[in-house]
């Protein structure tokens, strides 16, 4: 257990700061036969049988926008106001990629709700897009980009008809410009 401990320790630095840990995922140490795709080769092995997916903030910010977050969530000040901002200079540094998938489970309830009321339904997400999601969450960098550009128009008139015509043209609720006046 002492040496397992100093080993979290360093895969959770190296996480907040993109760094490859452990080695790549070979399909033979699972005892298969072939070739591991190219998903599992961005992975890297963390102990027998687990992998850490490959964090990809740029592809992280389109899936911000193009599920449905940016509806509720805002970067920067683009998006919505339903729910907590999401800007990396709030976010506590480093920061387990799994602790920030436990907060979002202990509000899954009413994010569920909340995304069945105003998307149609819960957003979808595979466990390499939550990871992609996380890292933009945390890239301040990439989070100076974000802008009302990269909100697919689906997506903006969704968040453009939300809470009844009243508001939708006082815009309440939603921030989807990213001006500053």
């Amino acid at each position: 257990m002492k040496t397992l401990l100093p080993s979290i320790a360093v895969l959770i630095g190296a996480i907040a700061l993109g760094t490859p840990v452990g080695r790549p995922a070979e399909a033979a140490s699972h005892g298969q036969k072939g070739t591991p795709s190219a998903g599992m080769m961005a992975q890297h092995m963390v102990s027998p049988g687990l992998m850490m997916p490959s964090m990809d903030a740029e592809r992280g910010k389109k899936l911000f926008a193009s599920k449905g977050c940016v509806v509720c969530h805002s970067i920067n000040g683009v998006g919505g106001e339903d729910a907590p901002p999401l800007d990396a200079s709030t976010m506590p540094m480093p920061m387990s990629p799994f602790e920030f998938s436990a907060k979002m489970w202990r509000g899954a309830e009413a994010m569920v709700a909340l995304q069945r009321e105003e998307l149609g339904e819960p957003i979808e997400l595979s466990g390499q897009d939550l990871a992609d999601i996380v890292a933009f969450v945390h890239h301040a960098e990439v989070q100076k980009e974000f802008s009302d550009a990269d909100i697919p128009p689906r997506v903006k008139d969704l968040m453009g008809h939300m809470g009844g015509e009243e508001m939708h043209e006082k815009g309440a609720g939603h921030k989807n410009d990213g001006k500053k006046d």
